[in-house]
């Protein structure tokens, strides 16, 4: 038997007891994690600047986030509404004919396969968002590593495995390998009931093909790529421009430009553009160059850069150079007008690196044109004033076309929060009805079960009418404790 073999049907035979749990014993396994890894600190934070090159701070911090992710969702087990518990009593009067006792609950999914991200060696990988969801959610991980930090992955792998097995776990509840190959393998695997990425748009886009053309087709949630247009309007341009280019430069440059929700595009008034130019220019002068992740994701960089560096519709507004320690940041233009005769949309390719474009308009009117020259997309931003009159219009072209829509703000930085919403339309995510962070972020491993007329001693502690889990239930449409 192989070694995935053996973690898959490990992972099968997990299920059924791991989704029993009462989900105050699974709050507890994901907080004995959680404390595993803030006790691992000393050792995870210096391999993972090791094999990933970002600072200590950043991954010190991000390690921080990963471990309140666990805890974040051990709370929402204990608070219990994730369960969507809905309770309908029998009833011979209801208007459209008798009404049978109906009881509706989430139930886990069964075994995920899981693609770690490369970008954040933490919050995102081994133990990251998609981890936690579902092992949150009952269901047990199998989890394929990213081949930039190998050894972080291992050991991480080793800490969370301790961890749950020490808690009383399953055995089978969570399991990591390697390889492309391997993974391909996991995702067709009839056992592996759903799956979930954090990539590129053509890595993303492959493995959902592949979920898609099983013989018995499974959910993929992928979240994908993004460039997250930010529009000045001609008043905020005149009102802050000087904290609107600086927090742009910070935003862009963040992580050497490698986050998803980079604001890869700036709309800047023509009226100020110039002056806006200089003082970008001026700013990026003082931003260091940073190593890239990995040796593809350079690559992949000065291919992209390149590409749009040669389009005669841009301008090298400031060009960085390669040094030891890596790209510094670079700084494109171009027009409104040029965006609207690119058919083929090669300007707006997203450039993950230290690589921003910064796009002249004539008219605020152009403004919901252009934004509808976006398909899909994790952020959209606006910075405006309080009287633009082109805000509401604006605003309600890009959440049309984006997962999360800000105002005078930076889309760089998730909260792992109750009302985020870390996804978007195609193809910045393969379904934009989830997100990737947030407490919802566990809905994509559930699904609904209606029981009917099944007796108390039957049914799910969630759905019996003593309700002992003490959860937030609804009853007869209201929404009660």
């Amino acid at each position: 038997m192989s070694e995935l073999e053996r973690m898959l049907t490990a992972a099968a035979a997990a299920h059924a007891p791991l989704a029993a749990l009462r989900p105050a014993a699974r709050a507890g396994l994901l907080r004995r994690v959680a404390v595993a890894l803030d006790s691992a600190a000393p050792e995870l934070v210096p391999l993972a600047r090791e094999e990933s090159h970002l600072p200590e701070a950043r991954l010190t911090g991000e390690l921080k986030r990963t471990t309140f992710q666990l805890r974040f969702f051990a709370d929402l087990l204990l608070e219990g509404s994730y369960l969507e518990a809905t309770l309908d009593a029998a009833d011979p009067k209801w208007p459209p004919g008798p009404r049978p006792d109906l009881r509706r609950m989430l139930l886990p999914l069964g075994p995920v396969v899981v693609f770690a991200a490369s970008n954040f060696p933490f919050a995102f990988s081994v133990a990251g968002g998609d981890t936690a969801s579902a092992l949150a959610a009952g269901c047990p991980v199998v989890l394929k590593a990213h081949p930039g930090h190998p050894r972080l992955s291992d050991r991480t792998a080793a800490i969370v495995s301790d961890a749950l097995r020490d808690g009383g776990a399953p055995d089978g509840s969570f399991a990591l390998f390697h390889g492309d190959e391997a993974g391909r393998s996991a995702l067709l695997d009839p056992r592996i009931k759903a799956g979930a990425f954090t990539g590129s748009t053509h890595g993303g886009r492959a493995l959902f093909d592949l979920a898609s053309s099983r013989p018995v087709p499974i959910p993929f949630y992928a979240e994908m790529g993004s460039v997250n247009p930010v529009f000045v309007t001609e008043a905020a341009a005149r009102a802050r421009s000087a904290e609107i280019a600086s927090g742009y430069l910070d935003s862009y440059t963040l992580g050497a430009g490698q986050f998803c929700t980079k604001p890869g595009f700036l709309f800047v008034p023509e009226s100020v553009a110039e002056e806006f130019e200089l003082r970008l220019v001026a700013g990026v002068l003082d931003r260091a160059a940073a190593p890239l992740l990995n040796e593809r994701i350079a690559s992949g960089y000065a291919s992209v850069l390149r590409t749009l560096s040669a389009n005669p519709a841009v301008r090298v507004l400031h060009a960085g150079t390669d040094s030891p320690n890596g790209p510094s940041p670079t700084l494109l233009g171009t027009t409104a007008s040029a965006l609207f005769a690119d058919r083929e949309k090669a300007l707006l390719t997203e450039c993950f690196g230290p690589t921003s474009v910064v796009v002249r308009y004539g008219s605020e009117a152009e403004l919901p044109e252009l934004a509808r020259l976006f398909t899909g997309e994790l952020t959209a931003t606006v910075h405006g004033e309080a009287g633009d009159a082109i805000a509401a219009p604006l605003l309600a072209e890009l959440s049309e076309r984006a997962g999360r829509v800000l105002w005078n703000g930076w889309p760089t930085g998730v909260a792992v929060s109750h009302a985020m919403h870390h996804g978007g339309p195609y193809p910045s995510a393969t379904s934009s009805l989830y997100t990737s962070v947030g407490s919802t972020a566990i809905r994509r491993f559930l699904r609904p079960v209606c029981y009917q007329n099944v007796p108390q001693h039957l049914l799910p502690e969630a759905l019996r009418d003593d309700n002992p889990l003490d959860i937030p239930r609804w009853i007869e449409g209201s929404l009660r404790r």
